[in-house]
């Protein structure tokens, strides 16, 4: 049998848990290994002779699924394993991927935030994405594919050209909320899906919770657009700090009900408060400076503007303001070169980004 099948079988091992055969796979190195020492484990992991022929029967059935979708399984031996994950005491031993994207990459940063997401939200998810999509182009954002700043995290990348990737909390069978379904089949080409769960694992509350761990600790950041004072975003950003990862967040007004936590986050110093994708990136030693945002240009110099920036510019002068998806429409060009526009023009001063993810001119 291959390692990948000892694998699974571990994971799924009754009264193991992700601990448990997580430190008897180091202990060991291999999940083979703990598999042909067993008897000597046994006792001390609760499980018997039984408990194995049911989890390799079971393992059975997952890798002809896997094998059918094109699904990955990785284990801690795999170089596509999330090297990041090894440090933690509860790694998976077995994880299924369907995707495209590296998971060991050196720009990656979890966007985590409140399922209740605001407008001020959904502009900063459009606006970070966009800013780092323009600064790093090769990052990679990680988010949990839930209701608010998760799926407008994840779609922003996508309108962006960034891959993302999705943590679960069940298995590859299903995608949970289900009316996220074709956002999670577009990221399988230009990102992923991951999880630890078995097809056939519902999405039971504590396995959200076990899902923002992965979601903390396989990426270099954690960042927190908007928080109430308690949630699941929060939670994630705990255990990123817990494992030295860096928490960043944007702060929100004062009285704001999802600015809550951000601030509280914040003003307890557990996170540094970031108002822009360079100022993060700047953070993270990701770029060496920070480019000084020009003073707004001459009206004359506008007339210089050619290509794609030209066309935005003639767009909006005959609008008071569009978004991003309605210049990439009435002008027939592709979001990301739209989305690079504007970034540019935004440094030079020329529009501003408003409520709503408009774009108006300046002057």
């Amino acid at each position: 049998m291959e390692e990948k099948q000892f694998a699974i079988a571990l994971s799924c091992l009754k009264g193991v848990g992700a601990t448990g055969a997580y430190q008897l796979y180091k202990q060991l190195g291999t999940a083979r290994a703990v598999y042909e020492q067993r008897r000597d484990f046994n006792a001390f992991i609760k499980s018997s002779e039984h408990d194995w022929d049911e989890a390799l029967k079971r393992t059975e059935q997952e890798l002809v699924f896997c094998e059918k979708n094109a699904i990955q399984v990785l284990t801690p031996i795999d170089t596509d394993y999330p090297q990041l994950l090894l440090d933690a005491h509860d790694a998976p031993v077995a994880l299924f991927y369907k995707g495209n994207a590296s998971l060991n990459v050196r720009h990656s940063l979890a966007v985590v935030g409140t399922r209740h997401i605001t407008e001020y939200g959904i502009e900063i998810c459009q606006k970070f994405c966009a800013e780092i999509g323009r600064i790093l182009p090769d990052s990679l954002i990680v988010s949990g594919l839930a209701y608010g700043v998760d799926i407008h995290a994840h779609r922003a990348c996508l309108q962006n050209g960034l891959h993302t990737v999705g943590i679960l909390a069940h298995g590859l069978d299903r995608i949970y909320p289900a009316i996220h379904r074709n956002t999670a089949a577009a990221m399988t080409g230009q990102g992923g899906l991951l999880t630890e769960y078995l097809t056939g694992t519902n999405p039971d509350k504590g396995n959200f919770v076990r899902r923002n761990r992965i979601v903390a600790m396989m990426t270099a950041a954690t960042l927190v657009v908007e928080s109430a004072a308690k949630g699941g975003s929060l939670i994630t950003a705990n255990i990123a700090g817990s494992y030295g990862r860096n928490i960043y967040a944007y702060p929100g007004r004062v009285g704001d009900k999802y600015s809550e936590g951000c601030n509280q986050l914040i003003v307890s110093e557990k996170a540094k408060l970031i108002t822009s994708a360079e100022e993060l990136a700047y953070a993270q030693g990701w770029i060496d400076e920070i480019e000084k945002r020009k003073q707004p240009v001459q009206q004359d110099l506008f007339l210089e503007l050619d290509g794609t920036q030209g066309e935005v510019y003639n767009c909006l002068k005959k609008t008071e303001s569009m978004s991003m998806n309605q210049l990439s429409a009435v002008l027939q060009i592709p979001i990301q070169s739209i989305s690079a526009a504007l970034f540019d023009m935004e440094m030079d001063g020329i529009v501003k980004q408003v409520s709503g993810g408009l774009y108006k001119l300046l002057r």
